[in-house]
Order: C-alpha cells, then structure tokens, then sequence
C-alpha cells in the first residue's frame, strides 16, 4: 500500500485506514492474543489443583509477548509499503508496535504516536484524514 496511512490499535486488534489517490482502503486486523489462560472448573475435590495446571508467570509472559509480536508481524506485513504512519490507541500496543517497526528499520516513516480511548470505524477514519489534511 503506497499511501498515508493511520492505524487505531490494541492487543485485540488493529485497525487500518489507508488514503491513496483513489480513496480509502480500510483493514481489520484481530489479534488472537490472549492475556490470560481460560480457567478450567477443577477443584480440590474433583482433580489437580490449578496451580498445578498452570505454567509459571515468567512462562506466560513469554508466551503472551511471543503471540503479541506475531499479531504486530501481521500488522506490518500489511502496513509495510506505507510512506507515513499515524499510530493511535488506548494502551501499551502502539508503542510496542513502534519497537516493532524501528526493529524492522521502518521507524522513520511514523509521522505520530498519539494516546486515545476506543473508537468506531468511521471516527479512526476522520481522524487520520484530519491529521494527513493538515
């Protein structure tokens, strides 16, 4: 994609808005992260405990942060021949993300990072043509 480009995200998911000549491309990428592991309804008197169950922290996190640079490998892959780069969001993933693209030597194309709450489709995709207007 050979254009200006804003991208909304969180570790659930990514989402894209492209403005080129010939209008918007708009892009849903979900993440299938998951921050904790599903409980199981075992109990003392019915089988193993859960600690038993569960991986250590440390064995968690590991896994966490391994599905979360998959999911930002997915978000790259896509926004990689984007000449400038809006990224905004509510939490740690945007600046995770930026980590990403200056690990990939694509960091001198982000033109912002900026901190906002949820938003719908059509309010991402105003953002991105006001700060691209400007």
């Amino acid at each position: 994609m050979d254009a200006k480009l804003g991208l909304w995200i969180d570790h659930r998911k990514a989402i894209v808005v492209g403005i080129t000549d010939k209008g918007e491309e708009k892009k849903e990428i979900i993440s299938e992260v998951e921050k904790q592991d599903r409980r199981s309804g075992d109990s003392p008197l019915n089988g193993a405990y859960e600690s038993l169950q569960k991986l250590a922290d440390d064995s968690r996190q590991r896994a966490f942060t391994g599905q979360l640079n998959i999911y930002y490998d997915r978000v790259i892959a896509y926004i990689r021949d984007a000449k400038s780069i809006l990224i905004f969001g509510p939490g740690e993933a945007k600046n995770e993300l930026k980590q990403r693209l200056e690990v990939n030597n694509l960091g001198g194309r982000i033109v912002g990072i900026e901190t906002v709450d949820k938003m719908t489709e059509p309010q991402i995709a105003a953002k991105i043509r006001q700060h691209f207007a400007e």
